[in-house]
């Protein structure tokens, strides 16, 4: 991953981390919203003939409205990935709406999102015809399934499987903080 690429996602996580401390609103039906932000680890898997999978590297932040119930906004980049004598890496930004179901009394929770995401592959390398760059941009339906446990009131973990178009799918393993 590109040392800017790097940076960005240190300054969003800073800043999402200091915004959502005072995010919390009480909508008076004794639940108050409660933002999060996260972070994320995983693999691409790109639909590209030749190609190995980048690992990505992501940070999100949302908002559950009620305990089921909220929007989620993320961004995910990789590494350079080998792909025919170059290289290959794909990012993919993302906004959706979610749904969370805690199983009682055990901390776990299945979680499905539904949105819209722009994923990007760039691919460098050389051919018979000589070298070549080239990219492919695709902003489409995006959605995921995934399953979490909360450790505490104000810290879970999850597992997430998320299909991002016709090019690209992604499963990650994260962490995220709720304020």
């Amino acid at each position: 991953m590109k040392t800017l690429q790097k940076t960005l996602i240190a300054l969003a996580a800073g800043s999402l981390l200091s915004m959502g401390a005072q995010a919390a609103v009480s909508y008076g039906n004794g639940y108050t919203g409660q933002p999060y932000v996260g972070a994320k680890v995983g693999q691409f898997d790109l639909d590209v003939d030749g190609a190995d999978d980048p690992t990505a590297y992501g940070v999100y932040a949302g908002y559950n409205f009620d305990p089921n119930f909220g929007m989620e906004a993320e961004f995910v980049g990789s590494d350079d990935a080998d792909y025919r004598g170059g290289d290959i890496d794909a990012k993919t930004y993302g906004a959706y709406g979610t749904y969370r179901y805690a199983f009682p009394n055990t901390g776990l929770y299945a979680k499905g999102k539904l949105g819209v995401a722009r994923t990007e592959i760039e691919a460098t390398g050389t051919s018979p015809a000589g070298f070549y760059n080239g990219s492919n941009k695709d902003t489409s339906l995006a959605g995921g399934v995934g399953l979490g446990y909360s450790v505490n009131p104000n810290f879970s973990v999850e597992a997430e499987y998320d299909k991002l178009g016709s090019d690209a799918d992604l499963m990650t393993v994260g962490a995220q903080l709720k304020f």
